[in-house]
């Protein structure tokens, strides 16, 4: 199976990534590139393959996996780029490939410690393969000042350094780097397709797949989530309607704790076996029992641990807002296209008449105010804003008008 495969709905960048894939190779080649190269040699990439990539596109539609097919295509040494069944291609697929360097961060930025790292990493030669990829999933992470630290490395890397940078658009980088990327840009795949990727590879019943895909506005992971998830469909239509029942500015905030209360145990629930098997794995590396007194000379790398896995159950409750967020966005959505009499599919199919309903009974007036409230709700999630207050301000506002 191709690398290509779980690339979706993204036909004009696969066959872009694909030529640049094949130049590359043939380039190197020509120069006999492979683990050395001769400094009388000109650069390989200069001639065939940027040095520096920009994989934009919205959420869910692919990035980080179009940029992971990308880097196999390069490592690649099958008949052609990309391959699927070579040695090469499998380890960068499964993360085990040595030239190629992946940073998804899991905290809220990329720290200056972590870009450095990535800095002497693109300087090395490569061990194995044609090219050292360095690929950045959360380029969009990074604070200005941490962006700059990588301005030099991108903008002349060594001759068999390839950077992968990933974001949602092109304006999340400074100008500077933008400028010397090579960018391309993803669209949002068809539900159609969406629906066919999980059913193919997840395994999923194809009406629900469909549903899921619908549902999600094709973003991959959360229809792969709703697909999966047997609770998630009943979780996110108790959270649609939740704002439509609401006759209080009391309910208001009890919705609003419960609300922040599922983010928080949804979260733990992705995080906790996973927190507590890196600690047994850091106590047993330390040489001590799990259930044994930490002795005061390495508390200091325990805490160091703890202070990771708080920041990472952040960014995973802040994961599940945003997604709430964005859940809320596509019912008003529906709200406002059936008021403006528009011509267009529905996200939410399954409350249809919950849409008709508040649709009929407020303006578009109310339902834009409504959209507006709930991006400025994502905004503040997003910063140092305490959650429970952004979220009871917000289901004040979308309570119904007496």
């Amino acid at each position: 199976m191709s690398v290509w495969e779980d690339v979706v709905g993204q036909e004009p960048v696969v066959a872009q990534l694909q030529a640049a894939a094949q130049a590359a190779r043939t380039a190197a080649e020509v120069r006999g590139v492979g683990h050395s190269v001769p400094a009388s040699l000109p650069a390989a990439n200069s001639l065939a393959t940027s040095h520096a990539w920009l994989v934009t596109g919205p959420p869910g539609s692919g990035r980080s996996v179009a940029a992971r097919a990308f880097a196999a295509a390069l490592q690649c040494t099958g008949d052609v780029p990309g391959c699927g069944r070579c040695k090469p291609c499998r380890d960068v697929m499964r993360g085990t490939h040595p030239d190629v360097i992946r940073l998804a961060t899991e905290r809220l930025i990329i720290t200056m410690e972590e870009a450095k790292e990535l800095i002497g990493e693109a300087q090395r030669r490569p061990w194995t393969g044609r090219w050292r990829v360095i690929l950045v999933e959360d380029a969009d992470r990074m604070a200005e000042r941490t962006t700059n630290v990588l301005l030099k490395s991108i903008e002349e890397p060594p001759p068999q350094t390839v950077w992968i940078l990933c974001t949602p658009s092109a304006d999340d980088v400074l100008p500077t780097i933008r400028s010397r990327c090579r960018l391309v840009t993803l669209r949002v795949p068809a539900p159609d397709a969406v629906a066919k990727l999980l059913v193919r590879r997840d395994g999923a019943d194809p009406e629900f797949a469909a549903r899921a895909a619908r549902a999600s506005q094709s973003h991959i992971g959360l229809a792969r989530h709703l697909a999966l998830d047997e609770g998630a469909w009943e979780r996110r239509r108790r959270l649609l309607l939740s704002p439509v029942s609401l006759r209080s500015v009391g309910d208001a905030v009890l919705a609003a704790a419960d609300l922040v209360d599922n983010a928080e145990a949804e979260s733990k629930a992705t995080t906790a076996e996973r927190d507590a098997r890196e600690r047994s794995e850091l106590l047993r590396a330390l040489g001590i029992e799990t259930d044994a007194k930490v002795p005061p000379a390495i508390r200091a790398q325990v805490r160091q641990l703890e202070e990771d896995q708080k920041r990472r159950a952040k960014r995973a409750r802040t994961d599940v807002l945003d997604r709430a967020m964005i859940d809320l966005l596509s019912f008003y959505r529906d709200v406002l296209v059936t008021q403006m009499g528009a011509d267009v599919e529905r996200v939410n199919v399954d409350l249809s008449d919950t849409v008709d309903q508040v649709a009929h009974s407020t303006t578009p007036a109310q339902s834009l105010a409504r959209i507006a409230a709930i991006e400025e709700c994502r905004e503040r999630l997003r910063t140092s804003a305490a959650p429970l207050l952004a979220l009871e301000a917000l289901m004040v506002q979308l309570r119904p008008q007496a």
